[in-house]
């Protein structure tokens, strides 16, 4: 297949450089909405201080790598 050239002579980026991009789009996506719900189901059963930290972390990882993993596939389905 071709490699198409924009306008001003820069190529568009490979299919590879657009699942990385999604990646990172749905991990930071994930990481927000993470902190957010962590942040609220952590409050709610009563955590405080460094354990409150550790929990809001642990959502933001697993959220953000959940989410990116699937946005990933989908950039990786459009290519």
């Amino acid at each position: 297949m071709p490699v198409t050239v924009g306008p001003y002579g820069q190529t568009q980026p490979s299919c590879f450089d657009r699942v990385k991009m999604g990646f990172m789009m749905g991990f930071t996506v994930g990481m927000a909405a993470g902190a957010m719900f962590g942040t609220f189901s952590c409050l709610r059963i009563g955590m405080r201080g460094r354990e409150l930290m550790g929990g809001v972390g642990k959502m933001m990882m697993q959220s953000g790598g959940t989410f990116g993993t699937f946005m990933s596939i989908g950039m990786g389905i459009r290519c």
